[in-house]
């Protein structure tokens, strides 16, 4: 006769022990895991305090170098060909230098002429102003009648009226002959030459175009609701493509709009240097303003978002999206986002999540 023992009582004692077992031994050896590799993650931060400080408030604009004032060096006379041609575009010229000459030999020609009018002009006036001054001495003795004294006293005046044309027609002519020679009307850079060698000129053609004085503007466009803000005397700074940062100062402010963009143009006097024509953007310092400044290196930017990391009382941190201003000497203002008496992580917000845990390593002051 078989005898078939029943083992499951046994089995059942063995069970109970192993699940005794785990549910007294593996939650110790679980937090015991946590805090070792919790302890592990933890990073080590420095605060620092929002800072509130005065900086400039600078207005961003836009818009070309162009020459202080352009001077149009023009023919005054006519009808020459241009003989000469001393300087050429981008040449620096002094006043009075001479620039372009026009052929002058007709001009010199019709010089002689005249002076040999005045010339004879003038005998024929001296003739006529000896014969009405013997008439003048006679006169009253019988020797010559009132009719041929009032004659010779008329011929001396129309000789002498003779003269004085002759000698404006003389001067006239110098002064057409002085006007082939083209000269610079002050200091200045040829910005355009206008004419060629050889070329026949007509009365205000234009030979030359000059940047007086060498001296540039900035012309800045601005918004009108910006035009209250600006004042003449203001300081602006700007960057040329060079990478050379240049100051100047607002000189003059458009009184009016223009009509196809509804801004307006503001013009800062430069010192000497820089390409007429070269599109620039630069800063009009308008005031100072009050801001909220943290160090750069706080700043964590993210898909195209600027956020700050403080840290609450549970040593976890909390992030903050911001909105940002200027950047100056390492620091960046902080226009909206954060309390003004708040402290934020200074460095490794990069490595940080929204909660994390930290560990202060100096508690700001």
């Amino acid at each position: 006769m078989t005898i078939i023992k029943n083992h499951r009582p046994a089995l059942a004692g063995v069970w109970w022990l192993l699940l005794w077992a785990s549910l007294v031994l593996y939650p110790s050896l679980s937090s015991a895991e946590s805090d070792t590799v919790g302890d592990k993650s933890v990073l080590t931060v420095h605060l620092v305090p929002v800072q509130q400080t005065h900086w400039p408030m600078m207005l961003q604009a836009s818009g070309n170098l162009v020459p202080w004032q352009e001077v149009i060096i023009a023919a005054e006379t006519g009808g020459l060909r241009v003989a000469a041609l001393h300087v050429d575009v981008g040449d620096h010229v002094r006043r009075g230098q001479l620039l372009a000459e026009l052929a002058s030999d007709t001009l010199q020609a019709d010089l002689r002429r005249y002076q040999a009018m005045l010339k004879s002009a003038r005998v024929t006036y001296t003739q006529a102003s000896a014969n009405a001054r013997r008439a003048r001495q006679v006169q009253g003795r019988g020797a010559i009648s009132e009719q041929e004294a009032a004659e010779y006293t008329a011929s001396e005046q129309t000789a002498q009226a003779a003269v004085e044309q002759a000698e404006a027609q003389v001067a006239a002519q110098r002064i057409l002959l002085g006007q082939t020679r083209i000269v610079a009307m002050d200091d200045g850079i040829i910005l355009a030459r206008n004419v060629l060698l050889g070329q026949i000129v007509a009365v205000g053609t234009e030979l030359y175009r000059l940047q007086r004085q060498g001296r540039l503007e900035w012309q800045a466009d601005v918004d009108a609701r910006q035009l209250g803000l600006l004042r003449p005397g203001m300081k602006a700074r700007l960057t040329l493509s060079s990478g050379k940062e240049v100051q100047g100062e607002v000189r003059l402010i458009a009184p009016s709009l223009s009509s196809h963009t509804s801004r307006a143009k503001v013009l800062v006097t430069l010192p000497d240097g820089g390409v007429v024509g070269l599109f620039v953007q630069g800063y009009i310092e308008v005031g100072e303003q009050a801001v909220m400044t943290v160090p750069e290196s706080s700043l964590v930017l993210h898909d195209g978002n600027s956020y700050l990391f403080t840290v609450g009382v549970d040593k976890r941190v909390i992030r903050h999206r911001v909105t940002t201003g200027a950047h100056r000497q390492g620091l960046v203002a902080i226009l909206a986002g954060i309390p003004a008496a708040s402290t934020v992580v200074e460095t490794g917000g990069a490595f940080l999540a929204n909660g994390d845990r930290v560990r202060i390593a100096k508690e700001a002051e």
